[in-house]
């Protein structure tokens, strides 16, 4: 589970004026695969804030642009948790077609209080699960 991959078609509305994947739109593919992710774990966002109490935010990130992706092309988005504290996460992601890498990213996730906006810890389950997926092949 820890080098989950999910596909991505890019759309018109995914390019720039230029006919390549707008910068910011590598974002929204992360993010995509994280929640899939999370999801394939047994864990929907929605229940975590109505039964939990908590929500995943972006803490920060960087990101390396290598290659351009354009439209129409099918692109696997990958998520590999590196790092499970109690209260945040690090994930390394890229964005591949085929064999190449067009782009690489360390995104920092906090766990907060859906109604304070302070940091919480992650629930006990969520985070043993997490933790068992960095030891993984």
């Amino acid at each position: 589970m820890n080098n989950f991959s999910w596909p991505v078609r890019v759309y018109y509305e995914d390019t720039d004026a230029g006919g390549v994947v707008f910068y910011a739109n590598h974002l929204k593919f992360f993010e995509r695969a994280r929640t899939e992710m999370l999801r394939a774990m047994g864990y929907e966002q929605d229940e975590l804030i109505a039964n939990e109490g908590i929500i995943f935010v972006v803490r920060s990130v960087q990101v390396d642009y290598l290659s351009p992706a354009r439209f129409n092309e099918l692109l696997q988005v990958t998520a590999k948790l590196s790092l499970a504290k109690k209260t945040s996460l690090i994930f390394e992601q890229t964005i591949t077609r085929g064999d190449e890498v067009l782009c690489k990213g360390n995104i920092r996730i906090a766990c907060l209080d859906a109604h304070t906006m302070r940091p919480k810890a992650i629930p006990e389950t969520l985070f043993k699960h997490l933790e068992q997926t960095i030891h993984e092949h």
